[in-house]
């Protein structure tokens, strides 16, 4: 398996596709380094040159952000937020959803399962 930005990306799939497993990358991020490279999206990993690859690399560690780079940068995003206490660094503490989404009925993803919050019966 080719090892990319510290991930080891599927042998048996498409380039274009096997390129979106490295976090921070998408389609069209994998379809502009592979246009850059001058490869075919349509090749399969195992039939990629080590040059190929090597070349693939460069131009990752010049042109983006990826993997452990980038989800620091976020986390340290989302502190600032929650330390100038932003309305969205608020719903962040709080563990809500940022983006506006209700919060009456859905939101599961992000409140977690259900707590049931009652009073028990008295006793006779």
């Amino acid at each position: 398996m080719p090892r990319i930005a510290g991930v080891d990306i599927p042998i048996n799939k498409r380039v274009e596709i096997a390129l979106t497993y490295i976090f921070g990358i998408g389609r069209t991020l994998s379809n502009s380094i592979l246009n850059e490279a001058s490869i075919s999206p349509d090749v399969k990993v195992k039939d990629l040159t080590d040059q190929e690859i090597t070349f693939i690399r460069g131009i990752l560690e010049k042109k983006c952000k990826v993997e452990g780079d980038l989800r620091k940068d976020i986390n340290i995003n989302i502190k600032r937020l929650m330390d100038i206490g932003s309305y969205r660094g608020l719903r962040h503490r709080r563990k809500l959803p940022v983006r506006g989404q209700r919060t009456n009925t859905n939101a599961r993803t992000r409140k977690g399962p259900k707590k049931t919050v009652g009073a028990k019966r008295k006793e006779k």
